[in-house]
């Protein structure tokens, strides 16, 4: 990650609530991942999205400690995004700002109730998809998350498209679909953004989901930086 072109990033996110993160985990890496999903030790609890109206196709949460590699992306790419956090909130007027590390705003989360550990993978088969959603799980939020892509599109899966969809106030909705390879990832707004207007910054609200798979099987890791009540 310290390769990566974070000023490029940090514009890319300003400009769209949205980067791409080129190649930021080996094939081999994606691949021991997306083998965790059938093994129970490593999560707290299993997800089937059409039983709550999310979408199809299914999820997990990971329970504590996170796998070692979930973990250090977890706290790397927290590092990267603090700063672009603060800086979103000081032009929207928002009071609330963000320690350096990670540890530190966990120990808010914590202290706030929310206890409960939010990295994920996700599994979907052919005609599964994901709704338009915000993850939103108590009064702490960060307002950047990190999707890394685990599949290969063309040979594992087909279609399965990253989707947001930003709402400005008073115009009609602006999607934005991010292609990824294997190991890419994408960051973007958990659930609004600054925008410049004529009269100073104001509050964009974003949306991402997944669109339908065609064929094979996709599995992604979510990497959310807050807690869960």
């Amino acid at each position: 990650m310290a390769e990566l072109d974070w000023a490029a990033i940090e514009r890319e996110l300003d400009a769209q609530g949205c980067a791409r993160l080129p190649s930021v985990l080996s094939q081999e890496l994606c691949r021991e991942l997306a083998a965790l999903y059938p093994q129970d030790a490593h999560f707290r609890s299993r997800i089937v999205m059409a039983k709550h109206g999310f979408g199809r196709g299914e999820y997990r949460y990971f329970a504590y400690p996170l796998p070692p590699p979930v973990a250090e992306a977890r706290s790397l790419m927290y590092a990267r995004l603090a700063p672009v956090a603060n800086r979103w909130n000081a032009l929207l007027g928002l009071a609330a700002r963000y320690p350096a590390e990670h540890e530190a705003y966990l120990a808010e989360c914590h202290r706030a109730g929310q206890r409960r550990p939010t990295p994920l993978l996700l599994r979907y088969e052919a005609g599964d998809y994901n709704c338009l959603h915000q993850d939103l799980y108590g009064e702490r939020v960060f307002p950047l998350q990190v999707a890394f892509l685990l599949s290969a599109p063309e040979r594992d899966f087909t279609g399965g498209e990253f989707v947001l969809t930003e709402q400005r106030p008073r115009m009609q909705s602006r999607p934005e679909v991010v292609p990824l390879q294997q190991g890419d990832a994408v960051v973007f707004a958990v659930h609004h953004r600054p925008v410049a207007g004529v009269k100073g910054y104001y509050r964009v609200n974003l949306r991402h989901g997944v669109s339908r798979i065609r064929t094979g099987q996709r599995h992604t890791l979510g990497v959310i930086f807050h807690d869960a009540l």
